[in-house]
């Protein structure tokens, strides 16, 4: 196996990401496009749902934590857990998503793309090493919050964390290029804005680190509307699907 392959490999690996098994776009009907209300409203209580639970599990740590005499764990245990926690919550936040969120790289690679489109094999490895700063940061703001997962900060975190997964949805899983534009913008792009001023109010130290994200997603976005104007651009909302 050459290296390129093996360096896809474990990046995918990490990051979740499968080369796709079936088709799962939504056949639209463009000819005569109706809002899809109840993918609106799926889409809306699933990330909701996900924040709720990720909210639960930020108490739960807390709670599971005040049980224990940290004093009495080995030197350094408390931070590991910590940073296990962060890096878990960063990889896996798709698995609190009542939606599918199966990560490939199919739908980037069947669009027309700008000609200043990162390729494929980008994306993963830019994302895990965006993921990195994310849960340094994370644990950084955990520190200077007295060691407290629910806090403020880190519910936004799970915020942004969760609009991502849904917007993951739409565009890579069911390939609504036309919602996926607001979605981008008003789910992951905003919430990451207002992570990294909320992360820099309480220590600078963790907005700084957390600043490549919000460059990142600003790119992303672009590319985002690039591949809409490309690609036929349908509505800016979820069409219903195309009767059969």
């Amino acid at each position: 196996m050459s290296s390129k392959k093996i360096v896809k490999s474990g990046v995918n690996t990490v990051m979740g990401v499968k080369e796709p098994t079936r088709d799962t776009t939504i056949r639209t009907d463009l000819a005569n496009p109706r809002w899809d209300q109840k993918a609106t409203l799926t889409y809306v209580g699933a990330t909701i749902a996900q924040v709720a639970a990720m909210t639960g599990l930020l108490w739960a740590m807390d709670f599971a934590l005040g049980r224990v005499d940290t004093a009495a764990l080995p030197q350094g245990a408390v931070t590991a857990i910590a940073g296990a926690f962060f890096a878990f919550v960063t990889l896996r936040s798709r698995l609190f998503s009542l939606l599918d969120n199966t990560r490939n790289s199919g739908r980037y690679k069947s669009l027309q793309r700008p000609g200043w489109a990162p390729p494929p094999l980008a994306f993963p490895i830019v994302w895990m090493s965006i993921a990195v700063l994310r849960v340094v940061s994370a644990y950084v703001v955990w520190s200077a919050m007295g060691q407290t997962f629910l806090s403020w900060p880190l519910i936004l975190y799970v915020v942004h964390l969760s609009l991502g997964d849904t917007w993951n949805t739409i565009f890579t899983v069911e390939g609504r290029l036309g919602a996926a534009v607001p979605m981008v913008i008003v789910g992951p792009l905003l919430s990451v804005v207002a992570v990294t001023v909320g992360y820099f109010r309480v220590v600078p130290l963790a907005g700084w680190v957390i600043l490549p994200s919000l460059v990142w997603l600003a790119i992303a976005t672009a590319l985002c509307i690039s591949l809409w104007r490309l690609n036929g651009q349908e509505p800016l909302y979820p069409v219903s699907p195309a009767e059969s």
